[in-house]
């Protein structure tokens, strides 16, 4: 009987991150910015939803995603490294949200805006960070925003 509510629970996580996955290849389509979506609004909500690691898993597969929808602008190295860098934002974001919502959610922004752009400087020179900066931070706010309005949504009914 145990064996079987185990079962039941993983096959549960695993449908949600894939539902997830699904809503974040949806969100890549839906362009902010140049190549900037709503890919990663499901990424930070798994985060707060279903756990850091979860959240990690989504947002970094959604990245990769918009970054195919987009023609893989930067590389496929450089895109792979973004996500493993989206994926550290997310599991920390689950962490300080929990703590304050509102650090959680500029901390965030901060990390998946400006630094993000200021981590990418080494290869692609300041020019990157002075045109992305602004627009990753707004996308990144308006994903994380969201998640955290649907999170605090779906909680109330928990």
């Amino acid at each position: 009987m145990k064996n079987d509510v185990n079962s039941l629970k993983k096959v549960k996580s695993i449908t949600t991150v894939s539902m997830l996955v699904a809503l974040s290849a949806v969100g890549s389509l839906i362009k902010i910015f140049n190549t900037v979506a709503l890919d990663s609004m499901a990424g930070y909500f798994a985060a707060l939803y279903l756990g850091g690691w979860q959240g990690a898993l989504v947002i970094s597969l959604g990245h990769l995603l918009t970054a195919l929808t987009s023609g893989l602008p930067l590389g496929i190295f450089t895109h792979l490294y973004i996500g493993l860098q989206m994926a550290a934002w997310a599991y920390l974001f689950k962490f300080l949200y929990e703590k304050n919502s509102f650090l959680g959610i500029v901390t965030a922004t901060l990390l998946n805006g400006p630094i993000a752009a200021l981590l990418l400087v080494p290869i692609y020179g300041w020019g990157f960070f002075i045109g992305w900066s602004l627009p990753l931070s707004l996308g990144s706010f308006v994903n994380i925003f969201l998640a955290a309005l649907v999170y605090e949504g779906i909680s109330r009914w928990r």
